[in-house]
C-alpha cells in the first residue's frame, strides 16, 4: 500500500486524471531505470517510488508527456 505522497496529492497534481498520473509516473519510472542499467547505479528505492516522489515535488509535470 502507498502512503507516501498521497494519491489525492498526485492526482492533483496530474490535473485530477488519475490516467495521465498513471502515464506519467510509468514514463518516468522507465528513463530511471534506464539510467540506473547505463550507469549500474543501485538505489534503495524502486523506480515508481522515486518517480511519484519527482511529480509530487513538481519535478515532472503533465506538459512533460509531449516530450
Amino acid at each position: 500500500m502507498m502512503i507516501e505522497p498521497p494519491i489525492d496529492e498526485l492526482t492533483a497534481k496530474a490535473g485530477k486524471n488519475k490516467y495521465v498520473l498513471s502515464i506519467l509516473a510509468s514514463k518516468r519510472a522507465k528513463e530511471i531505470e534506464t539510467m540506473r542499467r547505463n550507469e549500474l547505479v543501485t538505489a534503495d528505492k524502486k523506480a515508481i517510488s522515486l518517480a511519484l516522489e519527482e511529480i509530487h515535488e513538481g519535478k515532472i509535470a503533465p506538459s512533460d508527456l509531449n516530450d
